[in-house]
C-alpha cells in the first residue's frame, strides 16, 4: 500500500503539531495507553488530548483497541514507513520491510527495559498492523487454510475454525508434531479470528491462556486507476502473555511472519528468505 493525496496531507498535518508529536514519543516509550494514561503527563484538558488523538488516528499514526471498557491507543508506524519508502528508499523494498520489523523489536523491548527493576502489573499487550493488498476474504482463507500457512509460516494451522473448536499449529516435517495448540473462541469470516495460543506444556499451568485476534478490514475504497484492487488492514493483537520473554518471542516473529503473508498474497510467493532466519 501507498499513500496517495489525502492520506498524506492527513499523516503531514497530525507531525507538524508539536503536541501530537509528543503523543506519538508518549507511545513509542510505552504502547498500548489509555487516555488517562496519556493526559497525566500533559498539562492539557481531556477534550483538548482526545481531539489530538482523534487527528493521529484518522492518519492512520495510532490504531484504538478495545479491551473491556477502555481503548488502548498503540503506535502504528506503518505511515510513516510509506512516506520514507516514497521518497527515500522505494527503490530498496525488502531491506527496508526488514529494517521495519528490526525497529519494530526494538521499539517493544525499549519499552520493557524502561519499566522499574521489580516493577510488577501486566505484560502489555503486542499489536501489530499491516495493509495488505487483497480482499478481506482472501487474508481470512491465508490465516485459516493448512497448506497456505504452511508456505509462509513454515507450520500448519489446522482446525474447522468454528467457534469452541480446537486448533492446532503443526509442524510441516511429518511429525504433525503441534508447537502451539489453542481453541477458536470468536469465528466471524472474514472479518474477525480470536484464538488462545500457547504451547502445549502451558496449557496445565493453570494460567490465562494467550489469546490471539486478527481483525481483518477493507481499507478506502478501490481506485479505478488501480484496477480496482482493494486493500485490507490486518490488525494482530496478542494478548495476556506470561513474560516478558514471551513478549520478546511475538516481537521479533509476528512481523517476520506477517511479511511473508503480505508477500504470499501481494506476489504469489514468499519472501527470497525466511524472515525469522535472518541475521
Amino acid at each position: 500500500m501507498s499513500l496517495e493525496g489525502s492520506a498524506i496531507d492527513a499523516v503531514f498535518k497530525a507531525l507538524a503539531d508539536p503536541t501530537r508529536r509528543l503523543l506519538l514519543d508518549r507511545l513509542r516509550e510505552q504502547n498500548g495507553q489509555t487516555l488517562r494514561e496519556l493526559c497525566e503527563r500533559l498539562e492539557m484538558a481531556r477534550q483538548s488530548v482526545t481531539q489530538h488523538l482523534d487527528v493521529l488516528v484518522r492518519a492512520g499514526l495510532v490504531t484504538v483497541v478495545r479491551r473491556g471498557r477502555e481503548r488502548l491507543h498503540h503506535l502504528n508506524p506503518v505511515p510513516i514507513h510509506e512516506i520514507e519508502e516514497r521518497w527515500i528508499a522505494g527503490f530498496d523494498r525488502l531491506r527496508l520491510d526488514v529494517i521495519s520489523a528490526i525497529k519494530n523489536q526494538a521499539e517493544q523491548e525499549r519499552a520493557m527495559s524502561d519499566t522499574p527493576s521489580g516493577a510488577t502489573g501486566p505484560v502489555p499487550d503486542y499489536v501489530y498492523v499491516t495493509y495488505i493488498k487483497a480482499t478481506a476474504e482472501q487474508v481470512w482463507h491465508a490465516l485459516t487454510d493448512a497448506d497456505l500457512t504452511a508456505r509462509y509460516w513454515g507450520h500448519a494451522n489446522v482446525s474447522d475454525w468454528q467457534s469452541g473448536s480446537a486448533w492446532e499449529h503443526r509442524r510441516t516435517d511429518g511429525s504433525s508434531i503441534a508447537d502451539v495448540i489453542g481453541e477458536v473462541l470468536v469465528a466471524e469470516p472474514p472479518t474477525r479470528l480470536v484464538v488462545t495460543f500457547d504451547g502445549p506444556a502451558d496449557r496445565p499451568t493453570g494460567r490465562r491462556p494467550a489469546t490471539v485476534t486478527f481483525l481483518i478490514e477493507a481499507w478506502g475504497s478501490p481506485r479505478p486507476e488501480a484496477g480496482g484492487e482493494q486493500i485490507v488492514r490486518l490488525t494482530v493483537t496478542h494478548q495476556h502473555l506470561p513474560d516478558e520473554q514471551a513478549l520478546r518471542d511475538v516481537s521479533r516473529g509476528w512481523p517476520a511472519v506477517l511479511a511473508n503473508l503480505k508477500s504470499l498474497l501481494e506476489t504469489g510467493a514468499v519472501l527470497p528468505q525466511v524472515p525469522w532466519e535472518m541475521p
